[in-house]
């Protein structure tokens, strides 16, 4: 009887260790998944400057520590980043190094649009059945422009349908060109 139960307790023992340890590694994956979708998202915006924004996940919340030329370029960067699959929070400690000037209406329109370009060109980038590398993404006043070439009129379709689908476009021009 002794050795039954001493059998049984390290059985849980070993099966409690072994999954905490499998959830540690699931949840580590899924936090290195986000900060990777989110260096990426930065490093795709020609607004920011990627190498001076560092970024730290920790439960699907993440950190923005560095340094920004703005306050613009700090809201992009939380908004950017706020808009990601995953994330569920953003703490923005990046430091305006410029004296700027507060915020006007422009800045926050064209925030908007730079925030929109690289939500869409993000999102094509992570499709595997478009050549997002291939199409330019431009936006001005919710207005998306899709520039480029394509492989095939299914790819084009689907190249539109993600742009329009995404947050804040309220229409989308075509200008994408099907491969001869």
């Amino acid at each position: 009887m002794k050795h039954t139960t001493l059998a049984m307790m390290m059985t849980l023992a070993l099966t409690t260790t072994t999954a905490m340890a499998a959830n540690d590694w699931k949840d580590g994956a899924k936090d290195a998944w986000i900060d990777g979708k989110a260096e990426t998202t930065l490093l795709l915006n020609g607004n920011l400057n990627s190498f001076d924004i560092n970024t730290d996940v920790k439960n699907g919340a993440v950190t923005l520590t560095g340094k920004v030329e703005s306050e613009v370029d700090k809201a992009l960067a939380e908004e950017l980043i706020e808009n990601l699959d995953g994330v569920t929070g953003v703490d923005n400690q990046l430091n305006v190094m410029a004296t700027g000037k507060p915020m006007t209406e422009q800045d926050g329109s064209a925030l908007k649009d730079a925030k929109i370009a690289t939500v869409v060109k993000t999102r094509l980038l992570f499709e595997s059945e478009v050549s997002g590398t291939s199409i330019d993404v431009d936006a001005k006043n919710g207005v998306v422009t899709l520039q480029g070439e394509v492989e095939s009129d299914a790819e084009k379709d689907l190249a539109v349908a993600i742009a329009k689908n995404t947050d804040d476009v309220s229409r989308v021009i075509d200008k994408l060109q099907v491969a001869q």
